[in-house]
């Protein structure tokens, strides 16, 4: 038989094969003809789970960035945008004790649920701009803590107030708090991550503007912050900032960021972009312990700032995911001024950031033949920087003209979690085979191997997803139906005499 063309949309090669020795039931082979697609990327910008562009809704100052946006903007046309970031100090959250402002979090969060996006969490108790980032209440109970001036250290009846990170009393009311936090937050799957920000300055780990503590004094409160969070927030992703190993020392391991990947926290580097190359950033190969396991989250300098100080360069931006092999990256500025003067080098870094699953081929019979086990061939490559750390299974769905599901098959021996990631445009594809089967009521009503389908044509649809056949990974396709499936073409349940 030779090859026949499929008319498919613009871009896509099909070609209808005949192959041999597929099986055919009853114990023979024969020749089947099959249906190769080999899908192209189409370029477009992705929002899926564990990866993404991250909005500051709230930057520390609850005025910057993303808090000056209409009630009714999400940002849509920020392509990638994934999360939305809320970082503030804890007296805002608990101005009283036993009071709190989940409001604070919670309004605008639901603005971007309501888009699909998620949530990221830090509260922090030293600021530079606040005198009692942690609330005042604490000190009044006796909690210990250091008078300083910002950049100065310590000074008595400074402006500004740090706690003493070990100090009991504060360790009690910051260890109730997360209790309640984790309450609403730990395991609510529209949370992708929580900082443990309650130590150093901002909640990235530095006291060298204030309380000065020496390495052994930070790797203990380094330890008991990391502790504190993790007995509460058991399900929700926790991060830790490079910093509190020391923001300008490179290396892989340091006692704080060891510790910290022992107990599944990962990394987060806030400083990238800082300063002026060759010193962007100093923690990639830090990172390079983390990124096999856990998403990495990059925060680049206020984008302002960093323009200010000549430290700004796009091509060091999307340099910084390669090397990182980041998830997420921020968007720390006034969202559409940084988007406006940076478009291309947004679209560049979607096409790498977190994962990124490809479709290089799929092959099925162009006949099935009803309870007759078939084979579906496909090959997968990740074409982003980071692995799927919470994995994926592709599925295999026929619809019939009207739009309903009649079949989903899942192949549940290819995890994405195994794709490997790889240099740009050098993604290795990995092959997957499945043999999946379908049925016609008159030949098992019982529907003893699949729900039962009449003899016809239907449409063949992809997606990657949970292992019950949903889909929760968008990908790089035409033809979404809406709900993450993507259609590949057609196949025929033929009918036996």
């Amino acid at each position: 038989m030779g090859n026949t063309k499929l008319s498919l949309p613009l871009g896509w090669l099909a070609v209808l094969l005949a192959t041999g020795g597929w099986w055919m039931g009853e114990g023979k082979a024969a020749e089947a003809p099959r249906v190769t697609v080999y899908p192209e990327d189409t370029g477009e910008p992705l929002v899926n789970p564990g990866m993404g562009w991250t909005l500051h809704f709230y930057s520390n100052i609850i005025e910057n960035y993303g808090s000056k946006l209409e009630p009714s903007d999400t940002l849509e046309d920020w392509p990638g945008l994934a999360v939305v970031y809320l970082r503030v100090p804890w007296s805002f959250l608990e101005p009283e004790e036993g009071v709190y402002n989940w409001s604070l979090f919670d309004t605008p969060a639901q603005r971007w649920i309501a888009r699909g996006k998620r949530v990221a969490i830090r509260v922090s108790s030293c600021e530079s701009w606040l005198r009692y980032a942690t609330p005042k209440w604490v000190r009044d109970a006796g909690a210990k803590g250091v008078d300083f001036e910002f950049g100065k250290g310590p000074k008595a009846g400074g402006p500004l107030w740090e706690p003493d990170y070990l100090d009991p009393v504060f360790l009690a009311k910051l260890e109730r708090f997360l209790a309640v936090m984790a309450r609403r937050y730990d395991g609510n799957p529209r949370v992708d991550f929580m900082d443990v920000g309650t130590f150093g300055m901002w909640g990235e780990g530095h006291t060298g503007f204030g309380s000065q503590l020496n390495e052994a004094q930070t790797l203990a409160a380094v330890k008991r912050h990391i502790d504190l969070h993790a007995q509460y927030f058991k399900r929700t992703q926790l991060c830790v900032s490079d910093d509190v190993a020391g923001p300008t020392k490179p290396g892989r391991h340091f006692p704080e960021t060891d510790y910290a990947w022992s107990q599944g926290v990962t990394l987060r580097d806030d400083s990238i972009l800082v300063q002026p190359a060759p010193n962007s950033w100093y923690h990639a190969e830090m990172a390079s312990q983390f990124w096999p396991r856990f998403p990495v989250i990059l925060e680049h300098e206020h984008y302002g700032a960093a323009k200010a100080r000549g430290a700004w360069s796009g091509d060091l931006l999307a340099r910084s995911v390669e090397e990182y092999h980041a998830s997420y990256m921020s968007i720390h500025w006034w969202p559409r001024e940084e988007l406006r003067e940076n478009r291309e080098t947004v679209e560049r870094i979607n096409l790498r950031l977190g994962y990124r699953l490809q479709l290089k081929s799929m092959s099925w019979p162009e006949t099935l033949w009803p309870s007759e086990p078939f084979t579906v061939e496909a090959a997968w490559a990740n074409a982003g920087v980071a692995p799927v750390y919470r994995g994926g299974f592709w599925a295999w769905t026929l619809k019939d003209a009207q739009g309903g599901i009649v079949s989903v098959q899942v192949d549940a021996a290819f995890d994405a979690r195994n794709l490997k990631p790889g240099p740009p445009g050098l993604a290795v594809a990995e092959s997957a085979r499945a043999r999946f089967v379908v049925a016609r009521a008159q030949i098992d009503p019982c529907g003893r191997f699949a729900p039962p389908l009449r003899p016809g044509v239907y449409h063949v649809f992809v997606s990657v997803g949970a292992l019950d056949g949903t889909p929760e990974i968008a990908l790089p396709l035409p033809q979404n139906d809406g709900q993450k499936r993507y259609r590949l073409g057609q196949v025929r349940v033929g009918e036996r005499p």
